[in-house]
């Protein structure tokens, strides 16, 4: 049985909030519902056993689990194959996603943040500087790594190919985003969603979005979503992509497009995607060495 976008929204509140929604007004401020809406759908879901009333607030039952499981997150697909040349010289010697900030490496927000969410299915797309992601094995054993020898060759969508049967119901994300809001990543997604960041105006990659639907990706432009690679796949989209992905691959100058080139850009009319809205400082990226050195000053080189 499908949850409506109002029923999945009610149920993932009470979830997400265990301690906050002791009224159905908390409910409304924390879902974006209308109180007239949560009064409705919280008295079916009680009616249909999703939810119960406790002393304290209303709970998510046993049976409300089930009626989620349809959406619950099952891996998380990491893209860590490539050089990061805009970071020279760190990245001579150590892959982008493992140069450390504040002492860590930077995907181990990542990782800490997708077992936060109850994600044990983890998989790593490696290939430049590969062997050295096994030292993330000591901390996260759960880890599969899927080698990619063509990343020097090929754009990002080589590595795409490299799992392009594991992108239903689940996130693929870049492996270089420092999170600074472990939230971001969740147990449940209703459908096939791009984060992003909305700005007034932005000269790096945005989404297209027209009438709530993401309908392609562009640089520069005002009033806009600043994109970040963190994405959700549906089970069905997943099909779509294990698809699409060799099908654009192995077209002319397939294998220099971006992976996102195949949901986005060329089949974008075969998906429904939805931009996910997040707060400026809920990530950062770092692509070039000033913005690593304004987030951790270890890197600045003394003067003399």
């Amino acid at each position: 049985m499908s949850l409506t976008r109002k029923e999945f929204t009610l149920l993932t509140t009470l979830l997400y909030n265990p301690d906050g929604t002791g009224s159905q007004r908390a409910i409304a401020a924390l879902s974006g519902l209308s109180l007239g809406t949560v009064n409705q759908h919280l008295t079916a879901a009680m009616n249909k056993g999703w939810v119960s009333s406790t002393s304290d607030g209303y709970r998510v039952t046993e049976e409300g689990l089930k009626a989620l499981s349809p959406y619950k997150v099952q891996r998380a697909v990491i893209l860590a194959a490539g050089f990061g040349s805009r970071l020279m010289p760190i990245t001579l010697n150590t892959p982008k996603a493992l140069v450390r900030i504040h002492g860590r490496p930077m995907i181990e927000t990542t990782l800490d943040a997708i077992l936060a969410a109850g994600i044990t299915d983890i998989v790593i797309v490696r290939g430049y500087l590969g062997e050295q992601f096994d030292v993330l094995l000591k901390k996260y054993p759960m880890i599969r790594f899927v080698e990619n020898p063509d990343y020097q060759e090929m754009n990002n969508i080589s590595s795409a190919m490299k799992v392009k049967d594991l992108f239903g119901n689940a996130y693929v994300l870049d492996s270089d985003l420092y999170l600074q809001n472990s939230k971001l990543i969740r147990p449940y997604e209703y459908c096939a969603s791009y984060l992003g960041v909305h700005m007034d105006k932005t000269d790096d990659w945005r989404l297209v979005v027209k009438n709530g639907r993401v309908t392609g990706m562009k640089v520069g432009g005002t009033d806009c979503y600043h994109m970040y690679d963190i994405t959700y796949w549906t089970k069905e989209d997943g099909e779509k992509m294990a698809r699409l992905l060799p099908e654009l691959f192995n077209a002319p100058g397939g294998k220099q497009c971006y992976w996102d080139d195949v949901p986005l850009t060329h089949y974008n009319d075969q998906f429904y995607i939805e931009p996910r809205p997040c707060q400026e400082g809920d990530i950062l990226e770092i692509d070039t060495l000033s913005e690593l050195i304004a987030i951790d000053p270890a890197y600045r080189v003394p003067k003399m």
